[in-house]
């Protein structure tokens, strides 16, 4: 590793996926668990509707950090395939591949959002019936938009696999973030899952595995800014 990449590169690489990482991190939880409650209704389409165009700043505030966040993410999976691809480069591509395939995935939640919020505000909401088609096809764009997202858990699990496995096999981060990467991943795939398998269990079951979400992304931000790398 270090006949390629100096040990202070190494070091100040690490420390720069760390901060991308936190704020990347910071902007998640800003548009999750603040704008996307004030907006979107679970299973109440009408009311999402109104939210829509009652915070319609903050939806466009929210999808303009989704943006921001997605080009963070190819930087950061990029970064990382920077000081990994020494310790294996298959799963370093892997790691990259699986980023850059759930960006299609993101967009096209963002758009479908977009054009719904154009349609209702081209149609007074509470003047026209809710049956006339362009209102019909406005829900189901959120409706495809709010499975696209449940479909997206998937791939914010399955790069984490990879990565996992590099810095278990790294040597220089300490292992045991390897391993709750893996577990971190695993519960966003358990996640995905029963969206599709088992959609009557995923209220109980995203209860169970939330603090899985935490579990391996934020103590390996912390230890990328503070540290680094192991010994440097």
């Amino acid at each position: 590793m270090t006949t390629t990449l100096s040990i202070a590169n190494l070091r100040n690489t690490a420390r720069l996926i760390g901060v991308l990482y936190f704020i990347f991190a910071l902007l998640g939880v800003y548009t999750f668990f603040y704008i996307q409650p004030r907006v979107f209704v679970n299973g109440d389409a009408i009311a999402t509707a109104q939210n829509m165009l009652a915070q319609e700043s903050l939806l466009r505030i929210g999808t303009a950090c989704g943006v921001i966040t997605n080009c963070m993410f190819v930087v950061i999976a990029l970064l990382f395939y920077k000081i990994f691809w020494l310790v294996d480069a298959f799963l370093a591509k892997l790691m990259v591949g699986f980023v850059l395939v759930a960006l299609p995935v993101v967009l096209l939640g963002d758009a479908l959002e977009l054009t719904a919020l154009s349609i209702f505000k081209g149609k007074v909401l509470k003047t026209v019936p809710l049956d006339e088609p362009v209102q019909l096809l406005a829900m189901a764009f959120l409706k495809i938009r709010n499975i696209s997202g449940q479909l997206l858990t998937f791939f914010w699990g399955i790069w984490l696999f990879p990565l996992g496995l590099l810095v278990y096999r790294s040597g220089f981060i300490p292992r045991i973030f390897g391993v709750l990467l893996l577990i971190n991943g695993l519960g966003y795939l358990v996640q995905c899952f029963t969206f599709i398998l088992f959609p009557q269990s995923l209220q109980t079951v995203s209860k169970i595995i939330f603090p899985t979400y935490f579990i391996g992304e934020i103590p390996l931000i912390f230890w990328l800014i503070i540290k680094g790398v192991r010994g440097v």
